[in-house]
């Protein structure tokens, strides 16, 4: 058994250190997991762009959230999961080979997942947007902004039997929303001209349910003028860069409901991690064609620019420990 393991640090904006830390023996209800990978989440670019608010170094690992991994030791009072599951782990310095978290935050993967990698964070997002979006067999829905996230709400939607508008900006994403099944999928590159193209397809009504998925203004704007009346408008992209307008005289006329799909409860991040888990595991949802870079631990900054960056091909990063 080794003895000591290597973390990331992210000493300033655009600058990471590998450090060797000495392995520590979880605490009461916790669990220490052998991590196998971790996601590149577009949440993490702020910290690694720089902004006025974070302090730095990094803790190590951080801002590392979407790992997976082997549990190799329990603390006392663990009674959940035990040494040799492999779970993924809703842990906040996953940018490393172990970490130490709660064994509430750990979510035992069947061995139906067996080798495959598992950033249960993301995936338990998407499964926690498509239950607050409500979806039914007989909705028509635009998702505006096909990553990783639009790309697995594509599909979760249009297996849902929901009729399903891709609108996504580089051509590979519009190739990617069309192998998860949209039934149309429109080119992100013209406001007025998307508007009208849904108003086609509709009848003129526009769409039971918007789904924002890029967290920017004018995607933002564009939902609000897809969305029917009386229908549902869900925020799923990161606003990450400040205050946001919104057309309130649209939104009260059109008498549409809002709804912010992110989580901030673990508990309900759990839940979401477990519905992913039993979706991929039953064949519901697949998202191994959307894993498209990986990089090892010392390549976490191309991994990071990779997904700032995001050129035609790019969809999602993992790093990848062992």
């Amino acid at each position: 058994m080794k003895s000591t393991y290597q973390t990331a640090v992210v000493t300033a904006p655009g600058t990471v250190a590998l450090e060797t830390r000495r392995i520590v023996a979880p605490g009461p209800d916790e669990v220490r997991v052998r991590l196998q990978g971790c996601g590149v989440c577009g949440s993490n670019l702020p910290v690694w762009e720089g902004r006025p608010w974070f302090t730095y170094p990094l803790a190590p690992g951080s801002p590392g959230h979407e790992g997976w991994g082997i549990i190799d030791a329990v603390g006392a009072g663990v009674s959940t999961v035990r040494v040799g599951d492999r779970v993924a782990a809703l842990s906040h310095h996953a940018f490393a080979e172990m970490d130490v978290c709660a064994a509430s935050q750990v979510v035992r993967l069947p061995d139906a997942l067996h080798g495959q990698p598992f950033p249960g964070e993301a995936l338990g997002c998407a499964l926690n947007v498509f239950r607050r979006c409500d979806i039914q067999p007989h909705h028509q829905v635009a998702i505006i902004g096909i990553g990783f996230l639009g790309a697995l709400l594509t599909q979760l939607c249009a297996r849902a039997g929901a009729r399903t508008y891709a609108i996504a900006h580089r051509p590979f994403a519009q190739e990617i929303a069309r192998r998860m099944g949209a039934g149309e999928v429109i080119a992100m590159d013209d406001h007025a001209r998307i508007i009208e193209e849904v108003k086609a397809f509709t009848g003129g009504l526009g769409c039971d349910r918007v789904i924002e998925a890029t967290g920017l203004q004018w995607p933002l704007d564009l939902g609000g003028e897809l969305t029917a009346e009386r229908g549902r408008l869900i925020i799923a992209g990161y606003h990450q860069d400040g205050l946001r307008q919104v057309n309130m005289q649209l939104w009260n006329w059109k008498g549409i409901d809002v709804i912010n799909a992110h989580e901030r409860d673990p508990r309900i991040y759990i839940e979401g991690m477990s519905a992913a888990v039993d979706a991929v595991a039953a064949g519901l949802l697949d998202p191994t064609p959307l894993y498209t870079h990986r990089f090892s631990l010392g390549e976490l900054p191309r991994a990071l620019d990779a997904m700032r960056n995001r050129a035609d091909g790019f969809l999602k990063s993992l790093v990848i420990y062992n």
